[in-house]
């Protein structure tokens, strides 16, 4: 199949999926606003005054990396994850896999939908979260970057889900029981440096924790861990789970009978 062709593809995927949730965007995205507002009232207003600052920047500038970081997380996973396995479920996925389209292409199409979500989704939380507290960019590029990868790499995850999943409720499994307490203990409302030594090295198991002090680093200057390992574990994962999505679809698995 011509590389035009493929890019053709490509491009109608991913628009597809872009139109699939904004058409509903009353659903997909002005709910994570309102939970995030929620947030900043509970947390930052109210617990935060009662905190005071970490690593010298005040409770509410130290949590907003973390909450945008979460809904570009659950946003760009969910797309995925939910759009995938309804093509599977009307079976209008098997039409792409007879056909000469590439599978690697089939997953960058998906993908590039849980990522303009996640990033649409994470821009209106951080128009919300001016309303709160002011925002200063440390480093666009690293801002950018992190914002770009981590919708990326929750897309893949998200589709390998889907893969998986045979009922609607599968879907739900790994959001409920691992992504959320992963995101949770990722360091959003708190440093690592404020645990005892045993759970500082237990949190570094958690790749949440690399993206989030690498947005943190983004936008305040500030970061747990070294700026340079949070990119290599982030471009790893990526790598890593954008081959075995490819693998999965050559193998049929989760498609075929």
């Amino acid at each position: 199949m011509k590389l035009s062709a493929q890019y053709t593809a490509l491009k109608t995927i991913t628009i597809k999926e872009f139109l699939r949730f904004i058409r509903i965007w009353i659903q997909t995205v002005v709910p994570p606003a309102i939970t995030v507002a929620l947030y900043f009232i509970i947390f930052g207003e109210l617990i935060g005054s009662q905190i005071g600052d970490i690593d010298g920047i005040s409770y509410i500038d130290y949590i907003v990396p973390g909450l945008i970081l979460m809904s570009v997380i659950s946003n760009a996973y969910s797309n995925c994850v939910s759009s995938f396995f309804s093509a599977k479920f009307h079976r209008s996925v098997e039409e792409m896999m007879i056909s000469p389209l590439p599978n690697y292409v089939i997953v960058a199409g998906y993908v590039s939908g849980g990522m303009l979500r996640g990033i649409v989704v994470g821009i209106v939380v951080t128009i919300v979260s001016l309303f709160f507290t002011k925002i200063s960019f440390h480093s666009y590029s690293v801002t950018l970057a992190v914002f770009i990868l981590t919708s990326i790499l929750f897309a893949l995850g998200g589709f390998i889900n889907a893969v998986y999943a045979k009922t609607f409720d599968d879907i739900s499994i790994i959001p409920t029981f691992i992504l959320t307490p992963l995101t949770y203990l990722g360091g959003i409302f708190y440093s690592i440096n404020m645990l005892p030594e045993f759970w500082q090295n237990a949190s570094l198991a958690n790749p949440i924790l690399y993206m989030i002090n690498a947005f943190r680093y983004g936008l305040l200057g500030v970061t747990d861990i070294d700026l340079t390992t949070a990119f290599i574990i982030i471009i790893l994962f990526i790598t890593g789970l954008f081959i075995f999505a490819v693998r999965l679809l050559d193998k049929g698995t989760g498609i075929k009978p």
